[in-house]
């Protein structure tokens, strides 16, 4: 089993995956129907949403797999990771760098995978959305463009949602400013013609 490469931006890229306070949190429906959409588009029993940090990967939402997280060396989007386009094995018992590791000689028994990175607005690969199967595969052009829209999805569902957690941080601060220095915080107009 070949471990997967560090990659070159490891200490920033973790930082900025804990910024967006989604590892460890409960399921949600926006991510769930994403994964829903990958195993329903390529026909495979297995898609996941994975968040690689320092020892493990972490399933923000996953079908057909009933475990939260494995190590992270052990783990296919580990290797993704270091790409910026999608990462496939097409049989993982024929592949040198899987063919002994524990994800594919015992239970999921990972046969085929394919990992589109999650690469977020400033640059950095988050995890993978990524399709298991449990037999040899070959995804079609078609195929993987569609996961690559997935992707794009998630990455965009994830951005939202720390941006709806600032914005209501936000708004609960002004609230209480407003609540405890009446007065202070009013709304100032200026009109086209200049007067205010």
């Amino acid at each position: 089993m070949k471990k997967p490469a560090t990659p070159y931006n490891e200490a920033n890229r973790l930082l900025k995956l804990k910024s967006y306070q989604i590892l460890d949190t409960p399921t949600e429906s926006i991510f769930d129907n994403l994964t829903k959409l990958a195993s329903s588009i390529c026909q495979t029993p297995i898609a996941l949403i994975s968040l690689v940090d320092e020892k493990r990967q972490w399933f923000k939402s996953s079908v057909g797999l009933n475990v939260c997280e494995t190590k992270r060396e052990y783990a296919f989007c580990a290797h993704a990771i270091n790409d910026r386009n999608i990462f496939i094995v097409n049989d993982a018992r024929k592949d040198q760098r899987f063919f002994d590791n524990p994800l594919v000689t015992s239970q999921p028994n990972v046969v085929f995978y394919a990992g589109v990175p999650l690469i977020d607005s400033e640059g950095f690969a988050l995890g993978t959305l990524c399709i298991i199967d449990h037999r040899p595969r070959r995804l079609s052009k078609e195929k993987i463009f569609q996961l690559e829209l997935l992707a794009k999805q998630v990455v965009f569902s994830i951005e939202s949602r720390l941006f709806e957690k600032e914005k209501e941080k936000t708004y609960s601060l002004l609230t209480k400013l407003s609540e405890s220095l009446p007065g202070v915080i009013y709304t100032y107009q200026v009109f086209p013609d200049g007067r205010s």
